[in-house]
């Protein structure tokens, strides 16, 4: 894979990939918060803008591709407000110039907000009937939340590439064993929790809220795991997520059963996002917006702080889980 993976990836080619599927863009291109793929708003003539995603090379295989593109379309299709890639030329995913691409709607809407009790309720209800077909099949070609697929391998990637500053480098190492036994010890009190397909990044900038209504987009990091994963960002953290686990879990169950055991891998799901993140932002390093874009990442500043998250994370492990009020 190019070390500059998007670096012919100008206005023109843009343009010319959105009208090689048969439309007539009308040349205003605007690209969108997005680091590891591309997206950009792009003007079509007499209609409204679409956006173009142009997934990044070598990550995913175009069977875990359309295998996204699928789901969401199963969602769209059970009355959920999923942003699914639209179909031209009839295919959801296109290819031109040596990059894969995909057009959606243009969608507006805000953060939804998570101290009020009827939005959690609504988010609860919504992920209830998404998971309900989540659960329907299974992924083939996507992957698996784990802790050795998002933990040690996390820990590894950063370690083997020296990535951490050399005085560093053995309190994370340490820390990072303890982390994982600590998680290892977590998955054993949840037990043999049932798996499904998911939404997988489900965080607040993932769903729009408008009208009274979510809408959730970017199902790029779709996988399958427990369902906790798509509810846990949503509640806050510990010390006061008492009353919005309980107004979740509220909306949830009126359409699924949710397993309480799950909630003892809270914690751990908060740790894998820590170390995975981090090392996502390692390995992306040679991609040029991520130093322009994250220049303290390399700071030792930044490698202190990620120490102190693993440090306040080990003893949230050992505390016991979330009790919905």
């Amino acid at each position: 894979m190019s070390d500059t993976p998007y670096a012919d990836l100008d206005p023109d080619r843009i343009l010319d990939a959105v009208e090689s599927v048969g439309l007539h863009a009308d040349g205003r291109v605007l690209a969108l918060n997005s680091y590891e793929n591309r997206v950009y708003r792009v003007g079509i003539e007499d209609a409204p803008p679409l956006v173009a995603k142009f997934y990044r090379p070598g990550r995913w295989t175009d069977a875990a591709i359309l295998e996204e593109h699928a789901f969401a379309a199963e969602l769209v299709a059970a009355d959920l407000s999923v942003v699914a890639p639209l179909k031209h030329a009839g295919a959801t995913l296109h290819a031109f110039g040596g990059h894969r691409f995909a057009l959606f709607p243009m969608r507006g809407g805000h953060a939804p907000e998570l101290g009020d009790r009827e939005v959690l309720t609504h988010l609860g209800r919504v992920l209830g009937r998404m998971h309900a077909v989540g659960d329907g099949q299974r992924f083939a070609h996507r992957g698996r939340l784990g802790i050795e697929s998002h933990g040690e391998d996390a820990v590894h990637y950063l370690l083997e590439n020296r990535w951490l500053p050399p005085d560093l480098e053995g309190n994370f190492e340490r820390l990072a064993e303890a982390l994982l036994d600590a998680m290892d010890a977590c998955a054993e009190r949840a037990g043999d929790v049932h798996e499904l397909r998911l939404h997988g990044d489900c965080h607040p900038g993932n769903i729009l809220w408008r009208d009274g209504q979510a809408h959730f987009v970017d199902l790029d990091d779709c996988l399958t795991g427990p369902a906790v994963q798509d509810l846990w960002m949503l509640a806050g953290r510990r010390e006061d997520c008492a009353k919005p686990w309980a107004w979740l879990l509220e909306g949830y169950e009126q359409f699924r059963r949710f397993d309480r055991r799950e909630l003892h891998l809270v914690e751990t799901l908060r740790t894998l996002r820590l170390l995975h993140h981090n090392a996502w932002m390692a390995r992306r390093w040679h991609d040029p917006a991520f130093p322009a874009a994250f220049p303290w990442f390399e700071a030792p500043r930044h490698w202190e702080s990620v120490i102190t998250q693993m440090q306040e994370q080990l003893a949230a492990l050992h505390e016991p889980p979330p009790e919905p009020a």
